[in-house]
């Protein structure tokens, strides 16, 4: 029975040619390409089919007819094919530099840059004052070496690629010296051994993975040893008994055997974070300051600038990484270094008004601040529903992107009980919204961290949580009169 009833509806779906025949189909091409229009009704004809099928014979009594393919509905099919796949996000997690989200938002300056460069001509290779091609980490060398205290400084794609030319250059067929305990994996499988693997360097192990000593280094020390490699933990704390070289040590041991040392500092520091609770990240300056041959840091990171792999130092090092031919694949292009001059600029000539820089000033906002933005996003939501089950909670932020994995910020955030939703049910509808919303679930509640949420983006999450529980969608019409 079920399956002839199930028959019956199925031949009461109209053909595409059909509904391309339509007149409101037939204008609808006029709109859209024909080609979008005809993908659009062949998803809504199998979406139809599939709801058939898969319905129980007492759920099936509606009629599909060719006059229930609402127009509506094929703009909806093409309005989602035709949104680009990377968009902007809310971040409501409270991770601050979230890898998976972007990373760092980037200053005002930094994309106004941007904007200005993209769409012209740029002395990108040019050097306007001489006339000649220069290379295009010169825009930004004098602010690093500025900022930094360093002699020379380059910039390519990010900080694989910046560690990856390092070692390239310094210690291609020969041994690089690094302790087990350093021997990191960070996020994306990026690993210590592999980059060192294609770079050409042999990986020489000392120590053990707890506890390593000047001794070890030194018995590994050949005529073979090109470097001295200090990759800093900065997405793990070993505790307990533990013992780590100190740089130091580390320094004057290259200086002993006329050997460079080349520290990755993944995340990378500029500003000393100290005052505001955030301690045991050396800063860039510090580093530079202690005879470090080589350094190389994140651009994207903690550093608040758009990705790039930045990498200072003395200045026969970097004089030799620019000559590698390898520098040239992994430069970095026009928009990035428009992104991070603006933002260095922002260190070099305004170091007081860091708060420009997004993640700095996510970092360091005073948690009255936080509440009292978490305080506006209850209001807004309650006074639209009212018997809705959300409370303000204090709750703990994370730095994120690999720094100060043992630090939690304190925040305050909206817990919601979505019921009737489920707790995924409704984490899914926000992250179908337009813009999506990303927030955390802790214990059957999504929790809504007011540390990464723009002050703009407190009433759209309101009317955004208003909607879906009001209408089951992310559609609805909720004006901001509401709210």
């Amino acid at each position: 029975m079920h399956n002839r009833i199930e028959y019956e509806y199925l031949k009461k779906i109209p053909s595409i040619d059909a509904v391309m025949r339509t007149p409101e189909v037939d204008a609808l091409c006029r709109e859209f390409s024909r080609s979008l229009v005809i993908k659009a009704v062949r998803q809504t004809l199998n979406d139809r089919r599939m709801k058939i099928i898969s319905s129980e014979e007492k759920s099936i009594g509606k009629d599909y007819a060719i006059t229930e393919i609402s127009i509506n509905e094929l703009r909806k099919i093409i309005g989602d094919i035709l949104r680009p796949s990377f968009r902007n996000v809310v971040n409501a997690t409270g991770i601050i530099v979230h890898t998976n989200l972007g990373r760092a938002p980037l200053a005002k300056e930094a994309i106004e840059s941007i904007i200005e460069v993209a769409g012209s001509y740029s002395n990108l290779e040019y050097d306007l004052k001489r006339g000649v091609r220069i290379a295009r980490s010169e825009h930004v060398e004098s602010l690093l070496n500025k900022i930094c205290g360093a002699e020379s400084g380059m910039v390519v794609n990010n900080n694989a690629a910046a560690i990856l030319l390092s070692l390239s250059t310094l210690a291609k067929e020969r041994e690089v010296i690094v302790s087990r305990g350093e021997l990191i994996e960070i996020g994306g499988s990026f690993r210590i051994p592999e980059i060192l693997k294609q770079s050409g360097a042999i990986l020489v192990e000392v120590g053990t993975t707890n506890r390593t000593h000047i001794q070890d280094y030194r018995r590994a020390v050949t005529a073979q040893t090109a470097v001295l490699l200090r990759a800093h933990t900065s997405n793990y704390k070993i505790v307990g008994f533990t013992s780590e070289v100190e740089l130091p040590e580390l320094i004057g041991l290259g200086k002993e055997f006329n050997i460079p040392v080349v520290f990755d500092m993944g995340s990378g520091n500029l500003l000393d974070l100290s005052s505001f609770g955030l301690q045991g990240e050396p800063t860039i300056q510090e580093i530079v300051k202690s005879g470090v041959d080589v350094i190389s840091f994140s651009g994207d990171k903690i550093l608040g600038g758009p990705q790039a792999g930045i990498i200072i130092g003395k200045q026969k090092y970097i004089q030799e990484m620019k000559n590698n031919p390898l520098a040239r694949a992994l430069r970095i292009d026009k928009l990035t270094l428009a992104g991070l001059e603006a933002t260095l600029q922002i260190y070099a000539n305004m170091p007081e008004q860091f708060y420009r820089i997004p993640v700095l000033h996510m970092f360091t906002v005073p948690e009255g601040a936080l509440k009292r933005k978490a305080q506006k996003l209850f209001r807004n939501i309650k006074q639209c529903l009212p018997a809705i089950d959300i409370k303000m909670i204090k709750e703990v932020s994370q730095v994120g992107g690999g720094a100060y994995p043992t630090y939690n910020l304190p925040t305050w955030a909206i817990a919601l009980n979505p019921s009737p939703f489920s707790v995924n049910e409704f984490e899914n509808m926000l992250r179908s919204c337009s813009p999506p919303v990303v927030a955390r679930i802790s214990k059957d509640r999504i929790v809504f961290d007011t540390r990464t949420l723009f002050s703009s983006e407190l009433s759209m999450v309101a009317k955004i949580i208003i909607n879906i529980m009001k209408n089951n969608s992310v559609d609805s019409g909720i004006t901001e009169d509401l709210l």
